[in-house]
């Protein structure tokens, strides 16, 4: 036994341990963000009910501002272009600008999460605690106590898992993100205070047709593991480049692993969820999920479609092409039917993946920073826009059919005047982001020969325009009912994420260089 002991440590000695190098600087943010995840499991699980809202609050926003200003020292000190993890991760200026615009989201988004005041006691409120009598507590400890804080942690969760899946550098990485960010998402759908039915209703349908485009993804991964025999982005580019293996395996694959990503990002006609979920989850959650998952995903896409498949895009360009039509025809044409609010923004956001999508097709760097800035714009005027529509209310929660709109502008001139500039963001108009993303966008396609899906684009934002218009319209030139709904007045956090919602809005539309020239410094290294 002793010299089967000593051979064994002999030869522990004699083999090097290949430990790969860590940029602990380059992924600071995402240790920061999924750390005060833990952490905040931790809360959940030791601190009384009562003192976890604070203590939550508190450490949800340190943490992303802590991630942020981690992330700026970084950029500033030029550290850029490197992979990390053993090439699992790709620290490059494009993931820096996507990882910067989900921290801003994030941190607006959990300020409307956060949020007591339009909703006493939160929108995230615990069923047994809504149906105690007032003989057993007084109505605010109760609000205090049974607010479900649960919610901070798989937002925390779900937003380190985006961090994770725009910076993913191989296939396996990106599907683990993936999860990571979807399933908090599922769970923060149904938790609706009011509404039960349909909030719940909405996270099964979400989970189940979730579930079903993460199987899609990961058999497509399985199909281009087969191809390139490997799975990181840059052996599939190599293997695309130059090889004489079948490209049966390539192509399945690839229109596999783009329809979960097509899925995420609520790309027609792989929408069907995103209405039902729009309209059912929570309308913070909304928000977070609206402005924040579209950034992950199209950043997902655009590192996939530019880095593993540049190579071959004369072969799937076509179908993609179709793809972002079918997305704007239905986004603008279903939206005309719709009589709730969030079911409109749902197929707002439906074309709008479409002109992000046209933008993604220009294989350029001019297409790249064009997406990235239009990724910005929407998801500031989107969060603002959720934390509008949760100000207008009836007794039994969110006033969202339209009917309920009408006249707005003489309840409340401030709350229809701020809604009326984002719906113009949505639609395009000048001195507003949408404007200039859209702009940028369509110049990018433009200048790499899309003429045709350029002019499909501006025919499909003229006949967006109408439904907005048709919003605005009942605000002004419509009389209130005598009983129509009450517009809340918002709390600090209410508050402030709509206004840096429409101060960033106002900026880009006004000022855009700055971004557009952070947006415009490299491509995608792997």
């Amino acid at each position: 036994m002793g010299v089967l002991t000593r051979d064994v440590g002999a030869l522990a000695q004699a083999q090097s341990i290949d430990i790969p190098p860590i940029d602990y600087a380059a992924i600071a943010p995402i240790l920061i963000i999924l750390g005060a995840a833990c952490v905040a499991i931790l809360v959940e699980a030791f601190l009384p009910r009562h003192q976890r809202w604070p203590v939550q609050v508190g450490l949800s926003l340190v943490s992303i501002v802590a991630a942020g200003i981690a992330l700026a020292v970084y950029a500033r000190s030029g550290g850029t272009g490197v992979t990390t993890l053993s090439d699992t991760l790709a620290i490059d200026p494009p993931t820096l600008f996507l990882w910067g615009t989900l921290l801003a989201l994030g941190l607006a988004a959990i300020l409307l999460i956060a949020d007591r005041s339009v909703e006493p006691g939160g929108s995230f409120v615990s069923e047994e605690r809504r149906s105690e009598g007032p003989g057993t507590m007084s109505r605010a400890a109760a609000a205090v106590s049974g607010m479900r804080t649960e919610v901070f942690p798989l937002a925390l969760f779900s937003l380190g898992g985006m961090l994770v899946f725009v910076a993913a550098n191989d296939l396996l990485t990106m599907f683990i993100a993936l999860e990571t960010l979807s399933l908090p998402l599922y769970l923060m759908c149904g938790l609706a205070k009011r509404r039960r039915l349909l909030s719940q209703e909405a996270a099964v349908k979400y989970f189940l047709l979730g579930a079903f485009a993460s199987a899609f993804f990961l058999y497509g991964l399985a199909l281009l593991y087969g191809y390139a025999g490997s799975v990181k982005l840059q052996a599939i580019a190599d293997a695309t480049a130059g090889s004489d293996r079948s490209d049966t395996l390539l192509f399945a694959g690839l229109g596999l692993l783009l329809v979960g990503l097509l899925f995420k990002a609520s790309v027609g006609p792989f929408h069907t969820w995103t209405p039902d979920v729009y309209q059912g989850a929570p309308t913070a959650v909304t928000g977070f999920m609206a402005a924040c998952t579209k950034v992950a995903a199209f950043g997902a896409i655009l590192r996939v479609l530019q880095v593993a498949f540049e190579a071959s895009s004369w072969e799937w360009n076509g179908v993609l092409w179709a793809v972002a039509i079918a997305s704007m025809v239905i986004g603008v044409v279903l939206g005309l039917t719709q009589t709730d609010i969030k079911r409109m923004v749902a197929y707002s956001s439906v074309a709008h993946a479409g002109f992000m999508l046209v933008g993604s097709l220009a294989l350029t760097e001019r297409g790249l920073s064009g997406t990235l800035f239009y990724l910005l714009a929407y998801g500031f005027s989107t969060i603002a826009i959720f934390g509008v529509i949760s100000l207008v209310r009836r007794s039994d929660g969110e006033a969202t059919h339209l009917s309920d709109w009408a006249g707005l502008a003489k309840r409340s001139p401030l709350v229809a005047g701020v809604f009326t500039f984002l719906l113009f963001a949505l639609a395009g108009i000048p001195l507003t982001s949408g404007f200039i993303g859209k702009f940028v966008v369509f110049e990018a396609a433009l200048a790499d020969g899309m003429a045709p899906l350029v002019v499909v684009a501006l025919l499909a934002s003229a006949v967006a325009a109408f439904f907005y218009l048709r919003v605005i319209v009942l605000m002004y030139f419509r009389e209130p009912a005598a009983d129509g709904p009450t517009v809340s007045v918002p709390g600090a956090f209410t508050t402030a994420a709509i206004t840096l919602g429409v101060v960033v809005t106002l900026l880009l539309g006004v000022l855009p260089t700055l971004a557009l020239d952070w947006a415009n410094v490299g491509g995608f290294v792997s």
